[in-house]
């Protein structure tokens, strides 16, 4: 592996001294990446992940996931997943392409660290004050935390080595490149339903374009432009078609758990029965007579829907299974870099299954209506606190935060305020200052 990979921005920006990995006395790569991981784990924003909803609202019940444990079951899926790879890839010579365990658990723990408070609700209104101001979108934030906003470092963040930025780099283009917003110029009132169309396009922030330059430094012109090519949507924003092979794993892994460990909340809910099941998904699933998965899917229904939480465990660990034993490493046939030219993906058929699961979740979860009830309230919540802080920032920021929303981009500082909040403090703050029976004068906000 080549040590520009490992380089980290305040080693290269304030000319400290790079050890070379020839060097008994210097570091090696794996060290490296377990550090990333330790800064991951001990960040602040990491820890706000426990108070971020995933799908169900927090509180409903310790059992369900939160966006934490939804980073966790990612990072053992990627880090299953490598394993998978490494040692069933006939591909010797990409033997050291495979990122490390620490390297892939790295990438998939910090790849929700921009999710705002009340997920995509609170992310259509904070890109509603943003999106004439650079844009905000989840992943260009994770960015922004892990580069600038994070602890370790005064203006470098985590300060993580390049290959692991590189893995989080899931949309490698700026908002103004792929934005498109004709949709709002025939919508003139200002109601709730208006804030769907400040949708954000998957993107990384206007202002943090340098950070993508720095990421890529190390390609090709020629894998530049293949990693950023942009396929535009006709009334639409346009989005990028490429990613990194890291990214390609993490993608995967928050794919399985997505479609397979929301799934186990909603069968534990009662939110789905075994007849819609049936119905919905194994329906489609008998047209893959010779699919291993469409096999263990079936052989696991019954236990899905037993009534047993040990059962239901066990069916769902065995799907996530038989979808991480038919991950393989795809030649894509362009890009002379490795990490360009090879992704990680599913089988054909196995890649079908997972879509079905996914359409069967957003279905009967992401889309029932007391998910849409709070989706709204939080999107409400957010548009108003952004409002009150915008009008009056002087009172209700701290004296750093006012310091630096005074010499800053003013609405940037505002964002990362905003989505740096968990639901509970985004709720509590909003209570005291919008509910005439809250807030007190020992309130610490």
């Amino acid at each position: 592996m080549e040590d520009h990979w490992i380089l980290r921005r305040r080693e290269d920006e304030e000319g400290h001294p790079r050890k070379t990995f020839n060097d008994p006395d210097s570091e090696n790569f794996e060290s490296q990446f377990l550090r990333d991981k330790a800064r991951i784990i001990h960040s602040s924003a990491f820890r706000r992940l426990q108070s971020k909803t995933q799908v169900f609202s927090l509180g409903d019940s310790d059992f369900y996931r939160t966006r934490l444990t939804h980073s966790l079951e990612v990072a053992q899926i990627g880090a299953s997943i490598a394993s998978h790879l490494r040692f069933s890839s006939p591909q010797n010579q990409l033997s050291t392409l495979i990122p490390s365990n620490s390297l892939i658990e790295a990438v998939c723990l910090a790849h929700d660290l921009g999710h705002p408070p009340y997920g995509h609700g609170g992310e259509y209104s904070l890109n509603k004050h943003m999106h004439q101001a650079g844009g905000f979108e989840g992943n260009g934030q994770t960015l922004r935390i892990v580069c600038r906003l994070g602890e370790f470092s005064d203006h470098h963040g985590l300060d993580l080595t390049r290959r692991t930025l590189l893995g989080l780099l899931k949309y490698p283009a700026t908002h103004s490149q792929v934005a498109n917003y004709e949709k709002l110029q025939d919508h003139d009132s200002d109601s709730p339903s208006k804030l769907s169309l400040y949708r954000p396009p998957k993107c990384i922030h206007d202002d943090d374009a340098d950070l993508l330059a720095w990421i890529l430094q190390p390609f090709s012109a020629s894998d530049q432009a293949i990693l950023s090519e942009i396929r535009t949507r006709p009334g639409g924003h346009a989005k990028t078609v490429r990613k990194s092979f890291d990214t390609s794993i993490m993608e995967l892994a928050d794919d399985i758990a997505y479609g397979v460990h929301d799934l186990e909340d909603a069968i534990a809910l009662g939110l789905v029965s075994q007849k819609i099941w049936e119905a919905e998904v194994m329906e489609q699933i008998g047209a893959f007579e010779d699919s291993y998965l469409a096999n263990v899917v079936t052989r696991y229904t019954e236990k899905l829907f037993s009534s047993s939480h040990k059962q239901l465990k066990h069916g769902i660990s065995n799907i996530v299974g038989g979808l991480i034993r038919d991950t393989e490493i795809r030649d894509l046939e362009s890009g002379e870099h490795e990490l360009i030219r090879y992704n990680a993906c599913l089988k054909a058929d196995s890649a079908a299954i997972l879509e079905i699961l996914k359409t069967f979740v957003l279905k009967h979860v992401i889309r029932q209506r007391q998910n849409q009830i709070l989706e709204i309230k939080g999107q409400m919540i957010v548009d108003k606190l952004f409002d009150a802080l915008l009008e009056n920032p002087e009172r209700l920021l701290k004296p750093d935060e006012y310091e630096l929303y005074k010499t800053s981009n003013s609405k940037r500082v505002l964002s990362d305020y905003v989505s740096g909040m968990t639901d509970l403090y985004a709720s509590r703050l909003y209570s005291s200052l919008f509910l005439p029976q809250s807030g007190s004068l020992f309130d610490q906000f």
